[in-house]
């Protein structure tokens, strides 16, 4: 069997403190991690064994018993010895996480405790690319930019994305009343990528709406003569077709409050629904159009 020589995998002194052979498996899990590295076979043999170096030395139980034997003998790493000769029998798992050596004299438990360090560390500075809930499992944030009626409805999109240099193509299911800031998360190993996309949420309105926490204010255009006299209108709101009436003598100002008719979101609550009237003018007047307009002009005074 060969010996291992943990210290010198990590490029660490044997007197190195807790913090320095931490900061040694950082740089060197950053440096050979396989989602950085397109699946090269030597990066992820590099990867493992610094990773088995640190579930060793980064274990005050292991790291004792393990430099309680070396200081015992004269090995050099990669040296053969017979694990009998000295009180050790072997066999192995076969599980191919950890090498013949680790497994001689610590076990298949490999848990990979590390000494309590949390291994998402490593990517706290890739650039958004973080780690959560699994070891290995690697992350990337894009944005998907749908509309106010999209959110509120629930609706399939079919996204381009490049990542690590590769070209792929994406569904992303988004479901009924999400809101902006929320992440929906895809399998990326579906598409051919290691880890999850995490897609982060904007919503878009016209320049006729706005989008305030679950309120929509949206602007109508109305005439003269219903702002004047009073009318009953239909407008297309979010969740469909409803009436509203016009009050009489409108001048242009204010808002009408519709209760419960804005976004409704994934929680089932809902917000109000404010009009604003804007008073306009046909595009075309009609010749009678134009000659009542030219009556009212006669009778009308200014107030």
């Amino acid at each position: 069997m060969k010996y291992r020589d943990y210290y010198e995998i990590l490029g660490v002194n044997k007197s190195a403190s807790e913090k320095e052979i931490k900061s040694a498996y950082r740089k060197l899990a950053k440096k050979y991690h396989p989602d950085l590295n397109g699946g090269d076979e030597k990066a992820q043999e590099k990867f493992k064994e610094v990773s088995e170096a640190y579930e060793v030395l980064g274990d005050p139980e292991k790291k004792k018993k393990y430099d309680t034997f070396g200081s015992s003998y004269d090995f050099s790493n990669g040296a053969n010895f017979d694990p009998s000769q000295y009180g050790y029998s072997y066999s192995s798992t076969g599980n191919g996480n950890f090498s013949d050596f680790f497994e001689t004299f610590f076990g298949s438990d490999d848990r990979s405790s590390r000494g309590g360090f949390n291994f998402s560390d490593i990517f706290s500075d890739l650039g958004g690319r973080s780690k959560r809930k699994s070891n290995y499992r690697q992350q990337y944030n894009t944005e998907i930019s749908i509309s106010l009626k999209e959110a509120y409805h629930g609706t399939n999109k079919h996204m381009a994305l490049s990542l690590n240099g590769k070209n792929i193509e994406v569904d992303v299911k988004v479901p009924a009343g999400i809101t902006p800031g929320k992440k929906i998360k895809v399998n990326g190993e579906k598409y051919g990528v290691m880890g999850d996309i995490l897609f982060k949420i904007d919503i878009h309105t016209s320049t006729t709406e706005s989008f305030d926490g679950l309120n929509i204010t949206k602007e109508e255009e109305i005439y003269p003569w219903q702002a004047a006299l009073g009318d009953s209108i239909v407008i297309d709101n979010i969740d469909g077709k409803i009436k509203v009436k016009v009050p009489k003598g409108y001048r242009g100002t204010g808002k009408m409050r519709i209760p419960k008719k804005g976004f409704r979101d994934m929680k089932g609550n809902v917000g109000d629904l404010y009009l604003k009237f804007n008073i306009v003018n046909p595009t075309n007047l009609s010749e009678e159009q134009l000659r009542l307009y030219e009556e009212l002009k006669k009778i009308s005074t200014r107030e």
